[in-house]
């Protein structure tokens, strides 16, 4: 059986692009929660990320192993900490949190977690993530303490990314956060892009079809989706998603 890692990187070369669906186990999202997957696995959606930075109760685990239970596609953990792993997920991104300055996400984290992977024998990504401005303050600058880099400053921008290329990150994570008001900047992502050879990952802010299919254009691998699909009752949005991803490259 292909790794997820290879399927991703299949889903890239059979499409131009893949569409990812965020979903948060968290209690907020109860009701929903069965739903989004079931809507995902038709909709052309090719993988789902899981996970939140902070989770508001003790469920998490439960929910996670009721979306893998539905879902038809890959199940992802998007880490927000270690607290957070079980054995349901079919991989992990196994992250460091390149653009901030903080040991404990940076090398801390991980440094728990690896046992604890190893014995689940789960397989693991290694992802850069670098937390952009999104003109909001993100969940993730809060729990991390840290400052997301500028998006007016590309040098920066590629230097985080070269140095996560030269780390042999395999997948270069680019977030503007839950609920920002603005995505990544085009020309961030044309930048890095055209300057490092790791696939990118694009999320936070990307609240319309169109405005995913311009982030395809300027060089983004795989786009991510999550709050506008909670905040929006349309089940049609996905599809419209995925369709606009697929195309951004053909």
């Amino acid at each position: 059986m292909d790794s997820v890692f290879q399927h991703l990187l299949d889903i890239k070369a059979e499409k131009g692009a893949g569409y990812i669906v965020l979903i948060d186990p968290d209690k907020k999202n109860d009701e929903s929660l069965i739903n989004q997957v079931e809507t995902a696995n038709k909709s052309g959606v090719d993988a789902l990320f899981v996970g939140g930075s902070l989770m508001m109760d003790s469920h998490h685990h439960d929910r996670v192993k009721q979306i893998k239970k539905h879902s038809d596609i890959p199940v992802i953990f998007f880490p927000g900490g270690v607290n957070q792993m079980n054995s349901h997920y079919d991989a992990m991104l196994f992250m460091s949190l390149l653009s901030g300055r903080n040991p404990q996400y940076l090398i801390g984290e991980q440094v728990v977690a690896a046992p604890i992977v190893k014995d689940m024998g789960m397989e693991v990504i290694p992802t850069a993530y670098l937390l952009f401005d999104g003109g909001a303050h993100s969940t993730v600058e809060v729990i991390s303490g840290t400052r997301p880099l500028p998006m007016n400053r590309p040098d920066i921008a590629i230097a985080h990314a070269l140095a996560a290329e030269f780390m042999g990150k395999k997948l270069i994570y680019l977030e503007a956060g839950s609920g920002a008001t603005k995505a990544i900047f085009t020309d961030v992502i044309r930048s890095i892009s055209s300057e490092t050879n790791v696939p990118l990952i694009v999320g936070g802010g990307i609240k319309t079809p169109e405005a995913a299919n311009k982030r395809v254009e300027a060089g983004a691998s795989y786009i991510v989706t999550g709050t506008v699909l909670e905040e929006n009752g349309d089940s049609g949005l996905m599809r419209a998603f995925a369709d606009a991803v697929h195309g951004g490259k053909r």
